[in-house]
């Protein structure tokens, strides 16, 4: 006898539920959270700028608004000329920064010295330092009644020494330069740091001297940190005014000194808002060319 076995052929599909869909969760729309940083932005910032920008408009006279106020202020000797010396201060403090800050940077990189480290990690907490403080440390050295002219007047037996130069733009140059140069040194450290020395060594095995080697190898690659860093000085140079005001420099007017001589002292508030905007036009558009040369420096 046999026994034969049946198979079905039907699949067994399981039983479905119905029932309410969840309701989809709500998302906040992305422009809703930049609200609260705009909001601070345009009361703490964009607010202040907006006032200054109306005042300069604005006559003591009254009258509504009036460019006379930039026709008065561009028409002023003492504008041109402290606007002349604004650029030529920040030019000349930019150029001494990139090239002390150039040539003090190979030293600590590329020279083994004892506290070369030391010397690297000072270069990060010398940015941290306020502007005065260099200058007031200039002026125990080198001022009126300071170590130098005192060593002078000690060994000489003269009543004055030779040291007055603080009061004068060279002053107002040599204590910018003391100051921004490590603005400069550390994008160029982070750059050194970077470079392969594997180029170095087969440079110097064919023959390169070390300034061929610095000209043709290290320069090229220190270029973007150059620029990045030689543009932020810059844009730092021309708003500086504590540098100026420590120094007693009464002749070397900037646009910055200029501001405060004629809010504060002459109380001519469309001229000092006037003067602002041209500093602050040509701060913001440096500062638009710096960010440029960093983001193609990488930095």
């Amino acid at each position: 006898m046999t026994a034969t076995a049946t198979t079905p052929d039907a699949t067994v599909t399981p039983a479905t539920t119905t029932g309410p869909t969840p309701a989809r969760s709500r998302t906040v729309p992305a422009w809703v959270w930049a609200l609260p940083p705009v909001a601070v932005l345009a009361l703490a910032f964009l607010y202040p700028l907006a006032l200054v920008v109306q005042q300069s408009v604005t006559p003591d006279d009254g009258g509504g608004v009036s460019l006379d106020p930039y026709a008065d202020v561009f028409a002023s000797e003492v504008f041109r000329d402290a606007l002349t010396t604004t650029v030529w201060l920040a030019v000349g403090s930019t150029v001494g920064c990139l090239v002390l800050g150039f040539v003090l940077a190979l030293v600590i990189a590329f020279v083994p010295f004892p506290g070369g480290k030391a010397v690297a990690r000072f270069v990060d907490v010398f940015l941290s330092f306020p502007s005065f403080l260099i200058t007031l440390a200039l002026l125990f050295i080198y001022g009126s009644v300071g170590m130098a002219n005192g060593l002078w007047t000690d060994v000489t037996g003269a009543a004055d020494g030779p040291f007055h130069f603080l009061t004068t733009p060279w002053g107002v140059l040599l204590a910018e330069i003391t100051y921004f140069t490590p603005f400069v040194m550390r994008p160029l450290l982070a750059a050194f740091s970077q470079l392969d020395t594997g180029q170095l060594e087969v440079a110097s095995s064919l023959g390169a001297g070390p300034l061929r080697i610095i000209r043709q190898v290290i320069l090229p690659e220190a270029l973007p940190a150059l620029a990045a860093g030689g543009s932020l000085v810059l844009v730092m140079c021309l708003n500086e005014f504590g540098i100026v005001l420590f120094t007693g420099a009464k002749d070397v007017t900037t646009l910055p000194m200029l501001v405060y001589s004629k809010a504060i002292l002459e109380s001519d508030y469309p001229a000092a808002c006037v003067v602002a905007v041209v500093n602050i036009a040509i701060s913001v558009g440096l500062y638009s060319l710096y960010r440029v040369v960093s983001r193609r420096a990488g930095a």
